[in-house]
C-alpha cells in the first residue's frame, strides 16, 4: 500500500513537472526577434507598442478584435500606436488615407469601415478619389480629405513610417514592434493569442529595465 502511495506521489509530482516545462517560454529568435539595429519610436514616456498594419489584410481584420482588446487592458505605461505598411504599390494610397484622417482628427470615424470594406468586403478603394469618397459617407469633408492625402506633411509621415517597417524587416501583416527593439508576429509566436502573449512579456521585460 505505501509502495501504491509513494507510486502515486512520483506520478503526480512528474505530471506537475512537465505541466510547467509545457507551459509558454517565450524564446529569442523563435517566438520573437530582436532587431540587429532598433528603430525609432514616439518621445512618449513608457513602452512603445506599435502594430503595423494593412486595411486590405484579412490576418490584420482577424487580429484587430483582439489586439483592440488587448490595447484597452494594457497598462498605462503602454503607449500603442498604429503603423499603416505600404508593402506593395496597391497598399500606398490606404498608408496616405490613414495619415490623412489622423491629420484631421477624423480617424476614428472611418478606421472600422475602411478595415470593413477593403479586407471584409474587398472594395476597389483604391485611388485618393475612391477614397475621399468613401470617407465622406462618413461626414468627413472630400475635399479637405484630399488636400491632407497630397499634401507635403502627410507624405512625409507615410515616408517615416515606411523607414521604420523596413528598418525593423517588416515583411508582412500584421506584425508587432515592442519599443522599436523587438519584432513579433502570429507566425513566430504560433497564434494571434500567442501574440498577445508574447507581448505581455515583452512589455513587463521592457518596463522592468526601464525601472
Amino acid at each position: 500500500m505505501f509502495r501504491s502511495f509513494r507510486t502515486a506521489v512520483v506520478l503526480l509530482l512528474a505530471l506537475s513537472v512537465s505541466g510547467f516545462a509545457s507551459a509558454a517560454e517565450w524564446i529569442e529568435g523563435t517566438h520573437y526577434e530582436r532587431l540587429e539595429t532598433p528603430v525609432p519610436t514616439s518621445n512618449e514616456p513608457g513602452v512603445e507598442v506599435a502594430e503595423v498594419f494593412w486595411y486590405g489584410c484579412p490576418h490584420c481584420y482577424n487580429f484587430k478584435p483582439l489586439i483592440e482588446n488587448w490595447e484597452a487592458n494594457a497598462p498605462d505605461y503602454v503607449n500603442f500606436v498604429k503603423i499603416p505598411a505600404a508593402l506593395g504599390r496597391s497598399w500606398e494610397p490606404h498608408a496616405y488615407a490613414f495619415y490623412a484622417l489622423q491629420t484631421m482628427g477624423e480617424l476614428d470615424k472611418v478606421h472600422d469601415a475602411l478595415f470593413d470594406a477593403l479586407a471584409g468586403e474587398h472594395r476597389p478603394l483604391n485611388t485618393p478619389e475612391a477614397l475621399a469618397d468613401f470617407v465622406a459617407g462618413y461626414g468627413v469633408d472630400r475635399e479637405e480629405f484630399l488636400a491632407n492625402y497630397k499634401s507635403f506633411g502627410v507624405n512625409a509621415l507615410v515616408q517615416k513610417a515606411q523607414a521604420k517597417i523596413r528598418g525593423a524587416r517588416v515583411t508582412g501583416t500584421p506584425t508587432m514592434l515592442v519599443n522599436g527593439k523587438y519584432r513579433t508576429s502570429a507566425s513566430m509566436a504560433g497564434s494571434h493569442e500567442a501574440v498577445l502573449e508574447v507581448l505581455d512579456y515583452l512589455v513587463a521585460k521592457e518596463h522592468a529595465n526601464a525601472e
